[in-house]
This record gives C-alpha cells, structure tokens and sequence, in this order.
C-alpha cells in the first residue's frame, strides 16, 4: 500500500500561508512570499530529495492553478528536475467545483458528492478519506504540496502516512496555520534528526502515531 506524504513550509508561529509569492493567496495577508529570502542549496536539496520516489500528486484547486500556470514552461532550466517530474506523475485535484484540467495528467477529485468523467467522487470529509485510500492503491508515494486547506483536512483526518516540516526562523502573528482549530490530538514519529540550513531552517521529518497523546507530572 502507498503513502500519502505532506510537505509544508511554515514559520515558528506555524503561518503556512503563501510562503511561494504574493500572489498565492494575498486577501487579507501581507506576507506573501516569506520562504523566498530564507532559501538556501541545503534547503533545496532537501526539498528535491523529499520528492525522490513521487509518482503521483495530491493537490487543493488553488495550489494546481499555480502549479499549471507556471511547471508546463518550466522545463529545461534550473527547475527541470521538479518540472518534469511534476508534469509527468498524475495531478489529483481536490475540489467542489469544477476546475480547468487542461495540465496533462490532471483528474479531479470532487467533494460534493458529484461524479466527474474520469475523476475520483467524494462525498465530505468521509469521501476524500476513501478518496485518498483509493490513491494509496493506485500510487506508492503521493505527495501532498502546498494545499494548506486540502492539508489541514488531512491532518484532522489522520488521512496521511509521513509529515515535512520546513520551520523557518520567522514570526509573522497573523496568517493561516498549519495547526488550525478543529486538529485533533495526535501523536508523531520522528523519522530522522532535524537538519537546519545555514539560514537557520529546520527540516523536521515525521510519521503519523495516532496514539493520544500522554500526560504525566515531574515526579516520576
């Protein structure tokens, strides 16, 4: 069975929101584009090796409408390795309307109960975790990128097997978060030492637990 593997960015206060560009999502927020001065070779070569082994991606609409418009032209330059592999692994896009699937290898996943020729139906919350246990026996490793709301549903649901965090040396007080209300308490599996870059990011890679987490006291 494959994995469903999350990769976010996000700052000490845990703002997820556009850490890409301005133009992510810029209502109401006025730091898009946070992660760009923080960037660094070791933080690169972190990200290119989280999407070693990728066949397939899982992604909210907003993320795919960047991704479309800017990977398909990508290719051949610096960012040829990341573009090739994105325009050749299947796109799986979540979302209750009706999106423009023109990137080649998109398919809509719909979480209004519809049916879409040649998408994935999702009836909620229930239907995007069968969703994405469909995705687990079609794919070995579906990784989840940007998507801050398909993200957060994931995390409520439990409905993903490894977690990256990308923790970047900024506050910003205002913003959406990874951990927003409705999480769930959990627990997490620390899968490797954390690695900061020269930049002071830290690179935190997790399993899901799934225990509740224990309470205790100082004094045993």
């Amino acid at each position: 069975m494959g994995r469903i593997h999350i990769l976010t960015f996000t700052t000490l206060d845990l703002v997820g929101q556009a850490p890409g560009g301005p133009q992510e999502d810029p209502i109401g927020f006025d730091f898009g584009g946070w992660q760009a001065p923080l960037l660094d070779d070791v933080c690169g070569q972190q990200v290119a090796e989280a999407y070693r082994g990728t066949d397939a991606l899982l992604l909210g609409r907003r993320t795919y409408e960047i991704f479309a418009a800017y990977w398909p032209h990508r290719g051949g330059g610096r960012d040829d390795d990341i573009a090739s592999l994105f325009n050749r692994v299947p796109k799986y896009v979540v979302s209750r309307g009706r999106p423009d699937l023109s990137w080649a290898g998109s398919v809509h996943v719909r979480t209004d109960g519809g049916a879409s020729s040649g998408g994935v139906s999702s009836n909620g919350r229930a239907g995007l975790a069968a969703a994405v246990a469909g995705l687990r026996d079609r794919h070995e490793d579906v990784k989840v990128v940007g998507s801050l709301n398909l993200v957060q549903t994931l995390l409520r649901e439990g409905s993903f097997d490894r977690l990256d965090l990308w923790v970047h040396p900024l506050v910003l007080g205002t913003g959406k978060k990874v951990f927003e209300g409705g999480t769930v308490p959990a627990t997490l599996e620390l899968l490797q030492p954390p690695v900061a870059s020269p930049r002071g990011v830290v690179h935190l890679r997790y399993a899901r637990g799934g225990d509740v987490p224990g309470t205790g006291d100082m004094t045993s």
